[in-house]
């Protein structure tokens, strides 16, 4: 076989990227391996150039590390940022142990493979990362997949929210003056108060679905390598503040307090539910308050959690011991049904944490979400 050029690469297959300045070991490279699909370049920015390239299809790149100009280490750096599906080798003929310590840490090396290339060894290294590759390009499209259905969802279903939501607003506007018309006093008033409700039930929906596709889009996205995936709390409180329907007030009395960020690592699309359900009980809390706060802290460690306090007027202590039990709520008359902590605690306890309520009557309320203690390393 041949090297190939771009356009010549099969549709759908995992290509092998060798790039190396010498001309010699390139064709022993390609000649190497001859039922494989391989592209090479001579040095960094040929490479750059084609990863760039979607046609290219690269799933492995091989580099050697001494090349005049910038290093195979430069690269392989570029790729673990901007390509961190890609399966990375590095070639080298120098016995430079920190200067292979400091390549192999700055990003996952699969192998290090010495000149001259061994042909065996060439061999079962690329089956194995070709291996790897496979999976990854399948990840990808798993990803992908479940990209397109949050992306339909949305759409799908913030259409008609948006419809009810401008629908209501238009009732408000004409419910003015509704009380001359049908002979009823406060009839306008009701009205408006009912077209509100609808409205603003309508945009926290809309604003539940928003935090829960960013959370799933962004713990989706590609990790870095070595780090463990999901999303820290302080970006999950962050997407919710950014997504949740808040008039300026609203968002003006909300306060984030990180003293220690943390990962958030086991269902971080439903923790982001469980905080969105706590933040809409908190601010109707807070209705009609002369001074509201409301504060979300993050507090990692070993024990990590997520606390989030208001100054509302409590819950009284007959009430507070059932509600993570049964499901009772002090606002039924704006449509509460008294299940949301209940919900929230099951999604805690489904990975191993926890729910607590604190409460002063009259004063204050506290939810602690209480995630697993990290292990050390």
């Amino acid at each position: 076989m041949t090297e190939r050029g771009v356009g010549e690469i099969a549709r759908g297959a995992v290509t092998i990227l060798y790039v190396d300045d010498e001309e010699l070991a390139r064709k022993y490279f390609v000649h190497a391996v001859p039922e494989r699909d391989v592209l090479c370049a001579a040095g960094v920015d040929e490479a750059i150039a084609i990863l760039e390239d979607p046609a290219s299809c690269v799933g492995v790149v091989v580099s050697d590390y001494r090349m005049p100009g910038k290093m195979g280490s430069e690269l392989l750096r570029h790729v673990e940022q901007q390509h961190p599906h890609i399966v990375r080798i590095l070639v080298t003929a120098f016995a430079d142990k920190g200067t292979l310590l400091d390549t192999v840490n700055g990003g996952e090396i699969f192998r290090i493979l010495e000149k001259p290339l061994e042909l065996h060894r060439l061999r079962e290294t690329l089956r194995l990362a070709l291996e790897r590759a496979q999976e990854r390009m399948v990840q990808r499209q798993r990803l992908t997949a479940i990209d397109e259905t949050l992306a339909f969802l949305a759409h799908e279903l913030n259409t008609p929210l948006a419809a009810i939501s401008n629908f209501a607003r238009g009732i408000e506007r004409r419910s003015a003056g509704l009380d001359a018309r049908v002979g009823q006093p406060d009839a306008g008033a009701q009205v408006a108060e009912a077209a509100c409700l609808v409205r603003d039930n309508a945009r926290y929906c809309m604003s539940v679905l928003a935090s829960f596709v960013t959370s799933v889009r962004r713990i989706n996205a590609a990790p870095a390598p070595g780090a463990r995936a999901g999303a820290s709390a302080r970006q999950l409180i962050m997407d919710l503040l950014d997504t949740y329907p808040l008039a300026a007030p609203q968002r003006a009395l909300i306060a984030v307090d990180v003293r220690r960020d943390f990962a958030v690592t086991a269902a971080p699309n439903c923790v982001a539910l469980v905080l969105s359900s706590l933040l809409s009980n908190g601010l109707r809390a807070l209705e009609g308050h002369r001074e509201p706060k409301l504060r979300f802290t993050v507090q990692g460690g070993e024990q990590p959690q997520i606390r989030v306090s208001d100054n509302g007027p409590g819950i009284a202590p007959t009430v507070r011991e059932r509600l993570l039990v049964d499901p009772v709520t002090m606002h039924a008359d704006s449509g509460g049904s008294g299940w949301g902590l209940i919900f929230c605690k099951r999604i805690m306890q489904s990975f191993g944490g926890n729910i607590e309520v604190q409460s002063e009557q009259g004063r204050s309320t506290t939810i602690a979400l209480n995630f697993p203690a990290l292990k050390k390393e």
